[in-house]
Parts: C-alpha cells; structure tokens; sequence
C-alpha cells in the first residue's frame, strides 16, 4: 500500500493507493525529433529500438517506491524522470516518478532491465482533470543534486499525453482496473546517459502555480566475483 496525498485546487486529501499493474511505457515521443533524439542515445549504448512505437513494458507493481533511498546492483543503472499516471476509484492522478533502469542489462532485454530496479515516486500527486486542458504547458525536469547539473528538461508537450497512452494500452490489452500505474514516457538527456548516485525529480505546472517533486539517493551494491 502507498499512501499517496491528492493534492487538488480545494485542498488536500488522502489516498490509500493498492498496486495492482505496473506499465512502462516506452519510445512516447510526440516530437518526431524528441523520439529520434532518444532513440539515438539509447543506441549509442547499444539498445535496439523497437519495431512500433509507443511500447508497453509489464514489471512488477512491487517495484514503486516512494522511499527518499533505493539499492541498486553496481553502477550500471540511471534514471529518469517521467510523469505516472494512476487510477484508482475510476479516476485518474498525476504523479512525478524515475523510470530507473540497468542499462547494461538493457542491451540484452528491455523489459528484464526495468524490472531490475526500484521505480522512486512521488507520493504527492494531482487530480488528472485539473491539468488535462492545459497539459502541454507543463515542464518536465530532473537534476542531479551532487554536481547541480540539469539531467533532463523540456515541454511534456514533446511526449504522448498520459490519457491518449493509457487509451492505446486499453486498445491493445482491454481495460484496465483501479490499481493501474503508467510510467509515460521521458525527455532526452542533457550530456549522455549516466550513472548518479542522486537525482531529483519535477514536474511543473505553470498555469496554476504549483510542482510535484521528489528525489531519491542511489545506494549501488558491490558485484561479487564468480
């Protein structure tokens, strides 16, 4: 159970949020030059892309945490920042949340990498129709504390809104119940992709004045030799 916190325009209001299905949305670009911008350094790191895009990966929902510390094997895995979308009672919330993944293990499968790693969210998050209309304005941001360095940032208006996503998913795979969480998709990195042993996640709402965020510190395991 994650106990979220609603945050809306009348006040706040608590949520006990049971995960049921976690969904990974891949390759989200709206942008043709955003999707190709990704796709290119995911293939300098030698990930191949897929046949059709968007994709949709299945992990486990046992993977969310809203936890400010994550473990993670070595130090061959990074985030990213994405916007999750949850529903519950029929009714859609916007949260901001990493998409960690072990981008060797990425290379060999996509799915098996995700499913390697934590997937930090936020536990604030915001009812879906108060930002629905205006959608496109919002900015998506990560940056890594330690350096201060921006990781990420751009316009969601770059990648599929979460409620078109969450349509084509219900297309392919029939309806999905309360439960449900979507990753939606990120934005190129600035610099390359890359290990940080820190991020910080936001997602920006200029219309009505407000952000969700959230950060996480990385703890990397040593790997034994065999």
């Amino acid at each position: 159970m994650i106990e979220l916190t609603i945050e809306a325009k009348n006040g706040r209001t608590a949520l006990a949020f049971e995960p049921r299905q976690l969904v990974i949305a891949g390759w989200t670009g709206r942008d043709v030059a955003v999707l190709n911008a990704h796709i290119d350094e995911l293939a300098a790191l030698g990930v191949a892309p897929p046949k059709s895009v968007p994709i949709f990966y299945r992990v486990s929902a046992d993977l969310l945490t809203p936890r400010g510390r994550v473990q993670m094997v070595g130090r061959e895995a990074s985030g990213e920042a994405e916007a999750v979308l949850w529903k519950q009672d029929s009714a859609l919330f916007v949260g901001i949340g990493s998409d960690h993944t072990d981008r060797a293990l990425e290379t060999i499968g996509i799915t098996l990498s995700k499913q390697l790693c934590a997937k930090p969210v936020s536990v604030t998050v915001w009812p879906w129709d108060e930002v629905a209309a205006h959608w496109d304005d919002l900015t998506l941001r990560s940056t890594l504390p330690r350096s201060g360095e921006t990781y990420q940032q751009g316009s969601v208006g770059g990648l599929r809104r979460p409620d078109d996503l969450l349509a084509l998913y219900e297309e392919r795979e029939g309806p999905v119940g309360d439960g449900t969480v979507m990753f939606c998709g990120t934005l190129p990195v600035h610099g390359g992709i890359r290990f940080a042993d820190e991020m910080a996640l936001e997602l920006e709402d200029p219309v009505l004045g407000r952000s969700l965020r959230h950060s996480y510190a990385v703890e990397p395991l040593p790997i034994a030799e065999a």
